[in-house]
């Protein structure tokens, strides 16, 4: 049977105002919202930053001398030692060089040989010569004063011995001169040993340039670059090949200085390769720099890594997830539930009663999205989580 046009009227009054009473009720008790109930649970929090692998020290290999290239020892990529050779120059003209100066330094010790056989024993007889026809001389014009003051001789035969003593006297100071410089302290041994000791001189320079032609590897390492072929002219101050040395694997970061109150030398961290990111190690913070960049307002930091995975490579990029705090038994809200964070009064709503009360909060450790509460609330207490909630508002709390 067709209802009359007033019973539709008044079907659709009836539910007009059951609407209107849900509208009223609803709004009257407030919008739904979610809510975090507190309760003790552990929370660690973490700095995450992004930095790269630092090689223990990177050194440009190079030649001292001028040559040509005559073979290139170690590739890119390829693992030496100490003292392993890198690459070698044409040591023809140095090796020759070096035959003259020891030619020279055998010279120098065989004029010593030669002094000491036949200089020195020579100036002695000479000396001893000349200090004899001395004595005789002397006698003789001693003899002949007697004779002429007794007159048994001339004048002129007198004037003639006395000359003979001074010509004795004169070749023995020259004797003496001689052997002073030819004894074993005078100038001409000294001047031998200047001489053997230029030559020796020379001899080692020459030995040292040839030493040159054959440049090794300061320390085990790898080689990163190669920018010379066999062939190659070469000379000082051109970069012929990059070494990364080996050493302790280490891992660098710039910080933003916000975090130093945060950060302290000791701290564990967990990093992972950007490579490799599912591939994570242990780190150790040990070093954080004393002064801050003025322009970045950033830190460098520095971490250890006790056991390197095999796959980090000098200046890989990093992201490092320090570990600053833990706590086990925190009360823990979303970052997102709080109000007025950055000043110092930050607050939360609880939902109490149907209610949106403000509630004052001291916070404590962060993490990622979470915010330790030291004081302010208790376990049990709802926090609001939904945004656009005003304080004082009525709300229903979604189970």
């Amino acid at each position: 049977m067709a209802l009359s046009r007033w019973s539709r009227w008044a079907i659709a009054l009836v539910v007009l105002a059951i609407a209107a009473g849900a509208y009223l009720f609803l709004r009257r008790a407030g919008p739904l919202v979610d809510t975090v109930v507190l309760a003790p649970t552990r929370l660690a929090q973490t700095v995450v930053v992004s930095g790269r692998v630092l090689a223990p020290a990177r050194v440009e290999i190079g030649s001292t001398i001028t040559g040509r290239v005559a073979r290139v020892a170690a590739a890119e990529g390829a693992k030496v030692a100490a003292g392993a050779p890198l690459l070698e120059l044409e040591p023809a003209e140095l090796a020759a060089a070096l035959a003259q100066a020891v030619a020279a330094e055998r010279a120098a010790a065989t004029r010593i040989e030669q002094w000491k056989a036949v200089a020195r024993p020579g100036v002695r007889e000479q000396l001893a010569q000349a200090e004899a026809n001395f004595r005789l001389a002397d006698r003789e014009a001693k003899r002949f004063e007697e004779l002429y003051a007794k007159g048994f001789v001339g004048e002129a035969r007198v004037d003639e011995v006395r000359r003979a003593l001074a010509v004795a006297r004169s070749q023995l100071d020259v004797a003496r001169a001689n052997a002073a410089a030819g004894g074993d302290q005078g100038v001409d041994r000294r001047l031998l040993d200047d001489q053997l000791a230029q030559a020796r001189g020379a001899r080692e320079a020459a030995q040292a340039k040839l030493a040159q032609t054959r440049i090794v590897a300061p320390a085990a390492g790898v080689v990163l670059d190669r920018n010379v072929e066999p062939g190659d002219i070469v000379q000082p101050g051109r970069s012929l090949l990059s070494l990364a040395l080996d050493g302790p694997v280490r891992l660098t970061a710039l910080i933003d200085e916000k975090n130093l109150a945060v950060l302290v030398a000791g701290q564990k961290a967990v990093a992972s390769a950007d490579a490799f990111p599912d591939r994570r190690f242990d780190a150790v913070l040990e070093y954080l720099s004393p002064g801050v960049d003025a322009q970045r307002g950033t830190v460098e930091a520095k971490f250890a890594v006790p056991s390197p995975p095999a796959y980090l490579r000098s200046d890989m990029t990093v992201s490092i997830d320090i570990g600053v705090a833990e706590r086990r038994d925190a009360l823990v809200v979303p970052a997102g539930a709080l109000r007025d964070a950055a000043t110092p009064s930050p607050w939360v709503l609880v939902a109490r009663d149907g209610v949106a009360h403000r509630q004052a909060v001291r916070l404590g450790a962060r993490a990622a999205d979470r915010v330790e509460v030291v004081s302010g609330l208790a376990a049990g207490d709802r926090v609001v989580a939904t945004p656009g909630i005003a304080e004082g508002a009525r709300v229903r709390v979604r189970e």
